[in-house]
């Protein structure tokens, strides 16, 4: 028996005896006793806000499936909106860009020689040989 439960006294309840082997069986899969067993089943029905009586719908594997169609569904959107809108849109902005770039002009970084512009040392050097 658990502890918090030790000095509290025990009540009877009149029920079926194959309801009262199935119950202990049950009891016996969950915890360490049938008065905590029957505790847990009533905190659970309270708190989950339904009824014993009421149907819990599909199983948890139908509504797995359920996701994973849901959740494919929303993956298929997705890309027929990046095929569809995103890809074009990048496409146009990056052809507005390419003709809006300025026309690229070689920097001037140092003048070309040429006759007219070659350094007065070098036609010195040339008249000394």
């Amino acid at each position: 028996m658990d502890e918090e439960f030790k000095k509290e006294l025990f009540e009877t309840l009149k029920i079926k005896s194959s309801v009262a082997k199935k119950f202990r069986r049950f009891s016996r899969t969950i915890s360490k006793s049938q008065s905590v067993s029957l505790l847990l089943m009533i905190d659970f029905f309270e708190n989950n806000g339904i009824s014993p009586t009421e149907s819990m719908g599909p199983k948890m594997q139908t509504l797995e499936t359920l996701i994973k169609k849901r959740i494919n569904g929303v993956i298929a959107i997705l890309k027929d909106i990046e095929k569809g809108q995103t890809k074009p849109t990048v496409a146009m902005m990056q052809s507005l860009f390419r003709e809006a770039e300025p026309k690229k002009q070689p920097l001037i970084l140092e003048k070309k020689n040429t006759a007219e512009n070659q350094p007065k040392y070098q036609e010195r050097k040339q008249q000394d040989s």
